[in-house]
């Protein structure tokens, strides 16, 4: 059977890639995005398929009649600014998606009597006491500071979910997302892996905020969209952690990036950004029992992937 699939933030980086996976399963797919950080280009290779359709329209607003008189199987919510320069540009935006566009879409899942999934993410930990941080820690955030808007936006939409769920016994899940890096991320994105290799690219320095000893775990592309995919063909209702548990510092990150370009860029340091973690890593185990899925592609293999898809873009 052939279901019908949306996707909010469906021409971003995440939101292509599943829309290319649901294509190639024989699905339906409908994008909507307001393209404040996604991009037409992203799913330029799809606009011709039949089974495919793109509406440009945000999710706190009212939807299109084309959208909300259409029944849905699924419906995937990736629409966020994610980057630190995006969500710190647009701070409301990014507050008014998680609550007002989360529940515009959940009224819409329990209309339909879909399966939702919400991209939540890795930062609803904060600046961890706990490590690696399995779903269960409640994390340490500032609800008053230079990431909130974000941090804060995905709390409460995961509050959100869940009394939505209890009220009415809609169908969803939560994945908290760490790090996801891959082909068709902005070149201006402002996330570590691609700045570090753009700058690389063009023997620029690459740029470390703080001493460099701080951690991330960097999960690629494919591999996440395989967990969301788990997600939504499962009956977890999360949140669960999505992520590749390898961890690396920043400095470890810049030399591997150096080192595949073959670049002659140096290594300067700014200072640290309010706020940043010092670490970050998921427990992942609550993932490999109730999905069977655990990350693939290790960071060598990804970074080199998306090195090649940067070259294209820069040069």
């Amino acid at each position: 059977m052939k279901r019908v699939i949306l996707i909010a933030g469906g021409a971003g980086f995440l939101g292509s890639h599943l829309a290319d996976h649901y294509i190639n399963t024989g699905d339906q797919v409908v994008t909507i995005d307001n393209l404040s950080t996604g991009d037409t280009k992203n799913i330029a290779h799809l606009i011709k398929n039949p089974n495919f359709s793109f509406f440009e329209c945000d999710i706190t607003e009212d939807l299109p009649s084309a959208i909300t008189d259409q029944k849905f199987d699924v419906i995937v919510n990736l629409a966020s600014p994610a980057s630190p320069p995006h969500y710190q540009r647009l701070g409301l935006e990014t507050l008014k998606v998680g609550s007002v566009g989360t529940l515009n879409l959940l009224v819409l899942t329990r209309e339909s009597s879909a399966r939702f999934f919400h991209a939540s993410t890795s930062e609803v930990y904060g600046d961890p006491d706990v490590h690696p941080q399995p779903e269960s820690y409640r994390g340490s955030v500032n609800s008053y500071g230079p990431r909130s808007m974000y941090d804060e936006a995905k709390r409460y939409s995961e509050a959100l979910i869940y009394t939505y769920r209890q009220k009415y016994n809609v169908s969803t899940c939560v994945g908290r997302f760490f790090n996801t890096y891959g082909p068709r991320m902005d070149a201006d994105d402002g996330r570590v892996v691609s700045n570090f290799i753009v700058q690389a690219l063009q023997d620029q320095d690459l740029t470390i905020y703080g001493d460099g000893s701080q951690t991330r775990s960097f999960c690629y592309v494919d591999d996440l969209i395989k967990a969301i995919a788990a997600c939504v063909e499962s009956d977890a209702e999360g949140p669960i952690n999505l992520g590749n548990d390898g961890e690396f510092t920043v400095s470890e990150l810049a030399e591997r990036v150096i080192k595949l370009t073959k670049s002659n860029s140096k290594v300067i340091h700014l200072p640290l950004p309010g706020d940043d973690p010092t670490q970050r890593k998921p427990d992942i185990t609550k993932a490999k029992a109730l999905l069977n899925w655990e990350p693939k592609i290790q960071l060598q293999e990804g970074l080199e992937k998306t090195i090649s898809y940067f070259k294209k873009q820069i040069h």
